[in-house]
């Protein structure tokens, strides 16, 4: 029975704990583009233009809003459903308000249930593209432009989708910086 060098066993355990940080460093960005191509979770798609295709079928779309802990706005949608013909472009808002005496900025992760439609979701626009500020006392209405990809009714799971849930929920970030510095040129003091 041999012995294998000490140097080899401690290069190959540095190799395994290197690889595995490769891996772990590597499986958010992984993931996230598994979910954008393939709608896994809820994930929907994005254009830049609606669909060129309209069926004579339609669908019920929901609409949820709710707020991640300690974030102190109200959120939630204007209309909570809407009914649009696949491929159609439809046009929806909800309604943040920042009841504090001091801005709050926001950013909203959505997702899209069931599953399975969530591929076939398509935004055009949506305020979760970008980070929102709510100075104190504010309340605005913010857009989201989507459509149902008519390919929805070739998938042999998505097919028997009737009713799509759109849900977001906001949650506090720090302050943009071009805010930030806004808000130092006037003197305003935020706290963050």
């Amino acid at each position: 029975m041999t012995k294998g060098s000490p140097g080899k066993t401690v290069a190959l355990t540095v190799g395994i704990v290197l690889f595995m940080g490769a891996m772990a460093w590597a499986s958010v960005p992984l993931y996230d583009w598994f979910c954008r191509v393939t709608g896994f979770g809820g994930t929907t798609s994005t254009a830049t233009a609606g669909s060129d295709e309209v069926l004579d079928r339609t669908i019920k779309v929901r609409f949820d809003g709710s707020l991640n802990s300690g974030m102190e706005w109200t959120f939630k949608p204007v209309q909570t459903q809407m009914e649009v013909k696949i491929g159609e472009t439809g046009l929806a808002f909800y309604e943040a308000y920042n009841p504090t005496d001091r801005p709050i900025a926001g950013q909203a992760t959505y997702n899209v249930y069931p599953y399975e439609a969530g591929g076939y979701f398509t935004k055009i626009d949506c305020f979760c593209f970008t980070e929102q500020v709510l100075e104190p006392g504010e309340r605005v209405q913010m857009p989201v432009t989507f459509y149902v990809d008519p390919e929805i009714v070739e998938d042999r799971d998505a097919k028997y989708v009737h009713t799509i849930t759109l849900s977001y929920t906001f949650y506090e970030i720090d302050m943009p910086e071009s805010h930030a510095a806004l808000a130092q040129d006037d003197g305003t003091v935020y706290k963050q």
